[in-house]
């Protein structure tokens, strides 16, 4: 009798060591986000073994358990939720029982403008058109000590242009704010930038606005990371020489032209931000970049070039004299004409 209840005490301490085992998240501090679609009518055991197949649970059986346990069988929501392998059952029931389900992700892609994000919010159903274009104007960034004055700045993108830093971001659709997201891809930036690599620049002999504001031309030029460096390192050439830097993305952003054919008229446009007309860079930012243009801007590769251009297929040509850019122009664009992708020499 004493040994049988040796072995039941046993195979319960046993059996406890396993729950609290399997009741740990599946992969302790993984906070990558899986959606997970919850269909009406769902029950408790085909929830967990839904979970299971989605990596965000150890054992279906203890969440069963556990769920049965603790009276939450019949409080699990339907509906498409956000979860991480790191979250325990209990915390995964707990969001399944809140049904507040709806986390989407919202990518900035680097190049994107305020009003671009502004636009892609309003397709997210997050926000109202120029609910964002607002914030920018008048919500208090005054934490934000980094940013520029707003003197001469284009009011399309105000001081953030360029300061919001291009990433997936996951936001909770019922609670979206849009000082908080724009907060949010502030702090982001202070910490990919500032934080990260804010001494170099600091030691780079350039400011930190004139970095960022290279970078984001460096970001509309470039197609390939390996062009970013060189491309940084003419335009850099050029502004140290007081030459114009030529760059009709300028055009394309003071003018909101993302992509009609610009014309004589446009590339004549009076505004500092047109570096077709004035010398050196322009007023501010006139994109997002991203960490790759950013190091670009700060690591530039010297080389003997000063021009450069794309072929029609986008492969990058480079010259060292404005008459061998002048052939590059013929022998890949089949004109002497501006292009969208042309740098042409001033």
């Amino acid at each position: 009798m004493k040994k049988a209840l040796l072995v039941i005490v046993a195979v319960l301490a046993c059996a406890l060591l396993w729950y609290r085992f399997a009741l740990r998240p599946a992969d302790a501090g993984n906070t990558d986000r899986v959606s997970v679609r919850i269909e009406p009518g769902t029950s408790t055991r085909g929830i967990a073994n839904l979970l299971s197949e989605k990596e965000v649970l150890r054992s279906p059986f203890a969440f069963r358990l556990y769920a049965r346990l603790h009276g939450a069988d019949s409080s699990l929501q339907a509906g498409t939720f956000i979860l991480m392998p790191g979250m325990t059952p209990g915390e995964i029931i707990e969001a399944l029982q809140s049904g507040k389900a709806q986390e989407i992700a919202v990518t900035i892609p680097e190049g994107f403008t305020v009003t671009d994000i502004d636009a892609l919010l309003t397709k997210k159903q997050l926000s109202a058109t120029g609910a964002f274009l607002r914030c920018v104007q008048e919500c208090d960034l005054t934490e934000f000590g980094f940013l520029p004055p707003g003197e001469g700045l284009a009011e399309r993108g105000g001081r953030v242009e360029g300061y919001l830093f291009p990433d997936t971001y996951f936001v909770a659709t019922e609670s979206f704010s849009e000082e908080a997201f724009l907060k949010r891809l502030l702090t982001v930036f202070r910490t990919k930038v500032i934080d990260e690599i804010g001494g170099e620049i600091g030691n780079s002999g350039r400011t930190l606005h004139e970095i960022v504001t290279m970078a984001s031309l460096i970001e509309e030029e470039a197609i390939t990371d390996a062009e970013r460096p060189v491309i940084a390192g003419i335009l850099w050439k050029r502004f140290d020489d007081s030459r114009g830097l030529g760059v009709d993305a300028t055009v394309r952003y003071i003018l909101a032209k993302p992509s009609a054919v610009i014309t004589s008229g446009d590339l004549n446009v009076d505004s500092a931000y047109n570096t077709r007309k004035f010398r050196g860079l322009p007023p501010g930012p006139i994109a997002s970049p991203g960490i790759k243009s950013i190091e670009a801007a700060l690591r530039p590769t010297a080389s003997a070039y000063w021009y450069y251009l794309h072929d029609k297929q986008g492969k990058i040509h480079y010259a060292e004299s404005n008459e061998q850019h002048n052939l590059n122009r013929i022998q890949y664009l089949g004109s002497g004409l501006p292009k969208d992708l042309e740098h042409l020499a001033q």
